[in-house]
């Protein structure tokens, strides 16, 4: 189970273009799956048929959500008006996971990511000024990896609501926990955050996504530069919605 972390300004872009076949290009990184097409399009009753183009702002495998992004371009411009639900369906059938980005408030849920489905509603969260980056190389989501910490506990304080350091707080002991559990054990995310006095970081459980919260107007001018020079890639800044 997971919890959102979401940007404002970022989304992808994409075009419908005619054709018998189904396929999908992401600009830069290639086709996407099609056998993942095939199941998603079985899962929506087999009704697709033309090529999408993707313009992704990161690339395929790294946390950030863009299977499941890349997915739903699909869906709204070959199959037009389908249920949140059936949605998260069909992405799980795709490609045994998915993120919550058919709905509205993808940050507002405790999200079964295996499963496609909300386990509950969450309260909003404080907007955060973020550092970002990726660590290591791409590792997509594989659907039998169940190699997770319990971290219930957790779930119940962040539940319960509060301040931005409280929330960072559990977002960084989620982190640790699975670093722990999973590695790699040479992250230097715990270390930057304490060096550049982040409230606290997140990474993408399965992924090479990073991220240092800050107090909005809080974040570091030296922030990107140390990110760069502790080896991660693609480091750019963010603030989270707040809603």
């Amino acid at each position: 189970m997971l919890v959102s972390l979401m940007p404002r300004g970022v989304g992808l872009r994409a075009i419908g273009l005619a054709g018998r076949d189904l396929s999908c290009h992401a600009i830069g990184y290639g086709a996407f799956d099609p056998y993942a097409l095939r199941r998603f399009d079985r899962a929506l009753g087999d009704r697709l048929q033309g090529r999408v183009m993707v313009r992704l702002p990161y690339a395929p495998g790294q946390g950030t959500g863009m299977s499941t992004a890349t997915l739903l371009a699909v869906a709204r411009l070959l199959k037009g008006g389908c249920g949140t639900e059936t949605l998260a369906r069909a992405c799980v059938a795709a490609e045994g996971a998915s993120d919550p980005l058919m709905f509205d408030a993808p940050s507002r849920f405790l999200w079964a990511s295996r499963e496609g489905r909300i386990l509950s509603q969450m309260p909003p969260q404080p907007r955060a000024d973020i550092l970002a980056g990726f660590w290591g190389a791409p590792r997509p989501t594989r659907a039998e990896d169940q190699e997770y910490d319990d971290i219930s506990d957790l779930v119940a304080r962040w539940r319960a609501g509060g301040s931005l350091a409280e929330y960072a707080a559990l977002a960084s002991e989620s982190a640790r926990r699975c670093l722990v559990r999973r590695g790699p054990q040479d992250d230097p995310t715990p270390q930057l955050a304490r060096d550049l006095g982040a409230l606290g970081w997140a990474i993408s459980h399965s992924g090479s996504a990073r991220a240092l919260l800050f107090e909005p107007g809080q974040r570091p001018t030296q922030g990107v530069t140390a990110l760069r020079e502790a080896g991660l890639r693609g480091v750019h800044m963010l603030t989270t919605d707040g809603r």
